[in-house]
């Protein structure tokens, strides 16, 4: 056998162990990086974790940190009142000029220039549609179409759960595959039922993140004794605040809705964005549905 290229379990293996880091690193973008640490959760002694994350991630441990924190500064100078310093330091930066020359370097302008290009108009009124209910049925609030000017908006506290995922690095529209194989792992694991619910988690803004390294995981709940495989990961998603609208149409014009919450009620709710991911919920399947009467429950966490 070729050495040069390893067997399929041991590939398999790789893809879960870097895994296991991306998803600590998004939960913990805030805590300072050990490598060693990082090395230690994916059971690769140091020397070869630097080289194995770079080969697959295709950026360094602090390339792929640092961007991932000038992205979140970027969403939420769009999203948000907070001070150019303040997010300097929340990304990693002990001043403001050198926040200013690595977010130019990414973004080609200032920070505050890019506020000044990105930021919506504020709102005239607080909207009256947004109703303060934990379960709201769907038949009681009018889906989101592409085109409309007005959104219904409810507030929905989510339980935490138990997932099973696969990730997706690439532009969102190219997710389709990324969805045959975790149904093609779950199937026969029996882990498809009439409790199953398939959503995904959004966490990059294509506007924001190059395409190619936009995240996406297509995920199902799961007991808790489903354990991960290779490319298929099993973690706990937490629970909190979501702002939920229904968007009718196909995926392809979801960014339309994000738009909408984001640019047009988020402003005049009051209430700010939490760090992602957003969770889109399927709730029709697509293989039998008309692509103009889909609908998805597209949900932004609130802090």
């Amino acid at each position: 056998m070729d050495s040069a290229h390893p067997r399929p379990a041991t590939a398999r293996d790789y893809q879960e162990r870097i895994l296991r880091v991306l998803v600590f690193i998004q939960s913990h973008l805030d805590d300072a990086v050990s490598l060693d640490d990082l090395a230690a959760l994916s059971h690769f002694s140091p020397f070869h974790f630097h080289r194995v994350f770079r080969g697959m991630v295709g950026e360094s441990v602090m390339e792929h940190v640092r961007r991932l924190r000038l992205e979140r500064s970027a969403l939420r100078l769009k999203t948000s009142d907070e001070q150019v310093v303040h997010l300097a330091f929340e990304a990693g930066y002990e001043t403001h000029e050198a926040f200013t020359r690595a977010f130019h370097a990414m973004f080609g302008m200032s920070p505050s220039d890019y506020r000044r290009q990105n930021r919506p108009p504020a709102p005239a009124a607080a909207p009256s549609n947004v109703h303060y209910t934990p379960d709201h049925p769907l038949n009681q609030f009018q889906p989101v179409r592409p085109g409309d000017s007005a959104m219904d908006v409810r507030l929905e506290t989510f339980s935490p759960q138990h997932i099973a995922f696969v990730r997706h690095v690439g532009p969102y529209e190219q997710v389709g595959q990324t969805w045959s194989k975790l149904m093609s792992w779950a199937g026969p694991r029996g882990l498809l039922g009439p409790q199953t619910r398939p959503f995904g988690l959004s966490y990059d803004d294509p506007a924001v993140t190059p395409p190619d390294k936009v995240r996406y995981d297509a995920c199902i709940n799961v007991g808790p004794a489903a354990r991960a495989e290779g490319e298929v990961g099993v973690r706990d998603l937490p629970g909190g605040e979501y702002a939920v609208a229904v968007h009718r149409g196909s995926y392809d014009r979801l960014n339309e809705t994000y738009a909408m919450l984001y640019g047009q009620w988020l402003p005049a709710s009051g209430r700010r964005p939490a760090d992602p991911p957003s969770i889109e919920r399927y709730l029709n399947d697509p293989r039998m549905t008309p692509p103009e009467q889909l609908l998805t429950e597209v949900c932004i966490p609130l802090a």
